[in-house]
């Protein structure tokens, strides 16, 4: 399901997705089949790692790569869960073929 508020969102961030809901800035954004695709990705790891560790594992690698990197953006970006969706955004084919905890190889890169 696809919600939009827009007022929810920080600086240039657009969609997140929360177990079991996108939600969109823009409603404008329903359309963006990329954005779409990013984030039904996460729903993926969500459920997966049974949603609530998923969000646990998320802040740690979060966390960590802030300390390392001394830089939140940089440590967003880097973070598995992310590096895998932003990897496979453009290929909607993705989630039909993606392997379970897919995002583990993305965790060392």
């Amino acid at each position: 399901m696809i919600l939009v508020f827009k007022h929810f969102f920080y600086k240039n961030y657009v969609g997140l997705s929360l177990w079991p809901f996108i939600i969109l800035k823009e409603d404008s954004l329903k359309t963006d089949g990329v954005l779409i695709n990013h984030e039904r990705i996460h729903l993926k790891q969500q459920r997966e790692l049974l949603i609530v560790p998923f969000y646990l594992w998320y802040m740690l690698e979060w966390l960590l790569r802030t300390i390392l990197y001394l830089d939140s953006y940089r440590a967003y970006q880097n973070v598995s869960f992310e590096r895998e969706a932003y990897a496979h955004e453009k290929d909607m084919t993705y989630l039909s073929r993606r392997k379970t905890f897919g995002f583990l190889d993305y965790l060392t890169r």
